[in-house]
């Protein structure tokens, strides 16, 4: 058994009452009030960090007061921008890789944003919350069930939401497939597909500091170290963390081949990239059994040439949504029998999700064709409004644990793995998302 699980069993065991009493009610992660603007301060500003500030700048009520990088061009970069939108200049944080705690420690903002390489989701988010500020972070949340349980714990102990930024809830067809789900148009769900099939490979090779630890991640790990975008909407399609849970999972990782054949046809056969030893499989496919009963099939795949996929599917008993390469829908007696139908053309009129069919023009030209708008957008009116936000800590920590949990399942040939209940049985007290107007 993991170290880190162990020991934590024996502590639960030992505090018995005490860690029972100790858990917070819903209430704990409320807004008390609303805020009358939300201040901002953003970590990583390189890659996914620009994307998030071009939404916030654009929200009203929202103030980006501070940015923190190692790069002090990125930085400046920043500074830029938010001045360009009409606000002050935020104040500048690039002494080293400490300075996000300076940062942190300023007492006039309420949320951080996280958008850093993944080692350090955790101290980031755990040192934002201990400094009475909520944190947003980027995918994965974290990368171990220990860093699972740091948020978790640091979330109930502070009271400060720890969301993580999922933007692929707020696609367009996922989206319009929750609001489906809620409304009976498929039935009850059985079965859902995701994945992430991206051919990072060039990337991983690359100069970008991106590429660099993400080919760190797959010479170390054997693992789907990125299960959060194919997942997470089938997630809260299947209300987890809301009355239902993952319950258990096997994975299986092919052969570790592409990767390197790739360095070998690129650099040569004796260059230092292809005699990287890879230990990541090409495709990981794992499978999840829910405590309700669904089945969930989930991939990994950045290695291999392929157009890109998150191989979204919702299988309902009396429909099925599939939104790979196209977006198509059947329902049980409605068109022609055994026929797809195309989904975006003949059903969204009725079936767009109202956050979309309210924000798609202002979301024209905005990340990832306007999700990351969308994401934004709602965190931000959940903050000012005072309402908790559609993903919380509980859902940050149980869609990250697929990573280790993978890892584990691989490395004894695909055995089964329970997951953690993060909720320590609060279930009953969390409500299935409802269907939200902007």
């Amino acid at each position: 058994m993991n170290s880190s699980i162990a020991r934590r069993q024996f502590l639960q065991r030992s505090a018995g009452i005490t860690a029972a009493l100790a858990v917070p009610t819903e209430d704990s992660f409320a807004q008390p009030r609303p805020l009358p603007e939300v201040r901002v301060g953003i970590i990583g500003v390189g890659a996914r960090g620009p994307s998030h500030v071009r939404d916030l700048v654009r929200l009203p009520g929202v103030k980006l007061k501070a940015v923190c990088d190692l790069n002090p061009s990125a930085v400046e970069r920043i500074q830029n921008l938010v001045e360009k939108a009409g606000q002050p200049r935020p104040e500048s944080y690039s002494r080293g890789e400490q300075d996000y705690k300076r940062m942190c420690a300023r007492p006039d903002l309420d949320i951080v944003y996280v958008a850093t390489p993944w080692e350090w989701h955790a101290p980031m988010c755990v040192e934002a919350m201990k400094n009475g500020k909520h944190a947003a972070v980027e995918v994965p949340a974290v990368t171990t069930i220990e860093e699972c349980w740091q948020i978790v714990e640091t979330s109930e102990t502070t009271g400060k939401y720890c969301v993580m930024l999922e933007n692929c809830c707020y696609d367009r067809v996922e989206l319009m497939t929750l609001n489906m789900l809620r409304k009976g148009l498929l039935g009850e769900p059985v079965h859902g597909e995701g994945g992430y099939i991206h051919d990072l490979r060039s990337s991983k090779y690359g100069r970008e500091a991106t590429g660099r630890w993400r080919l760190n991640h797959s010479i170390r790990r054997n693992a789907d170290v990125y299960p959060t975008h194919g997942l997470g909407p089938i997630a809260q399609a299947f209300d987890i963390n809301r009355g239902n849970l993952f319950d258990h999972m096997v994975s299986m990782a092919s052969k570790a081949y592409s990767l390197s054949d790739f360095a070998r046809r690129q650099y040569g056969p004796e260059s230092s990239q292809a005699k990287l030893d890879i230990a990541m499989g090409d495709v990981i496919t794992s499978l999840i059994r829910t405590r309700a009963g669904q089945t969930i099939a989930v991939v990994h795949d950045t290695n291999t040439p392929h157009p890109y996929s998150r191989r979204y599917l919702i299988q309902g008993s009396r429909g099925i949504v599939q939104k790979y390469p196209t977006p198509l829908i059947y329902i049980d007696g409605k068109g022609k029998a055994h026929e797809w139908d195309d989904m975006l053309k003949n059903w969204s009129a009725e079936w767009d999700h109202p956050l979309w069919k309210e924000l798609e023009q202002r979301a024209k030209g905005a990340g990832h064709g306007g999700m990351d708008y969308v994401l934004n957008y709602r965190l931000m009116q959940c903050l000012l409004k005072g309402e908790p936000p559609d993903m919380d800590v509980y859902d940050a920590a149980a869609l990250s644990a697929v990573t280790e949990l993978s890892e584990r399942s691989i490395a004894s040939r695909s055995r089964s793995v329970d997951f953690p209940d993060f909720t320590r049985g609060r279930l009953a007290a969390l409500k299935p998302l409802c269907i939200v107007t902007a």
